[in-house]
């Protein structure tokens, strides 16, 4: 059985530690991997890549998923989708601002993957965005792009705004095509008691 999970910095395992960009051992797709190493006959690849966001997984499935003939994905993206294009909001604060991928065309991608893998008779599973930590995030924001940002932030009603509706919005999509959905809060939050 092989497992492809795909999306974007979070499957691939990059994270902000001490200030800069590390790839982290611990990602999700190596503790599925842990999870099953005593069944050989299971194989899970990761197929994530930073800053990644929903229409570049519909530009980049056939080859890096479908090429891999898996018999089950695992598609966690959302997070970037809902962020804004930082540069051009400290630019004119003033502007009408959309996220880098709007809610509407999110949703259609994510139909489109899960159609896609269905289509060739393999299972899809989607992950809810990951848990945001607001306060940081507009820290690094308004360290990069100054502190004005966050007119435009209060104007738009915060990034938290835009990510619980897009989660939201996913949950409602993930019943409506009938396809299991993980919650990856405690995936990638484990609680202290995980911890061995």
């Amino acid at each position: 059985m092989k497992i492809v999970c795909f999306g974007d910095s979070l499957t691939r395992g990059i994270s902000y530690v001490r200030g800069r960009l590390r790839i982290i051992k611990e990602n999700y797709p190596n503790s599925l991997a842990k999870l099953t190493e005593s069944l050989p006959f299971v194989e899970v690849l990761n197929k994530g890549v930073f800053n990644d966001n929903s229409d570049l997984l519909v530009s980049r499935i056939e080859k890096d998923v479908m090429s891999e003939n898996p018999d089950i994905v695992l598609i966690e993206v959302g997070g970037n989708d809902c962020n804004f294009h930082w540069d051009e909001v400290a630019k004119n604060l003033e502007g009408d601002h959309k996220p880098i991928v709007p809610i509407e065309r999110y949703l259609e991608n994510i139909t489109q993957l899960v159609k896609q893998v269905q289509d060739k008779h393999v299972t899809p599973f989607l992950l809810t965005l990951p848990p945001l930590d607001p306060a940081r995030y507009y820290r690094s924001i308004a360290d990069k792009f100054g502190h004005s940002i966050g007119h435009f932030v209060s104007h738009v009603g915060g990034i938290e705004h835009w990510h619980g509706m897009y989660n939201r919005q996913l949950k409602n999509l993930a019943a409506e095509l009938e396809v299991p959905l993980i919650d990856s809060d405690p995936i990638l939050n484990p609680p202290a008691t995980w911890i061995a």
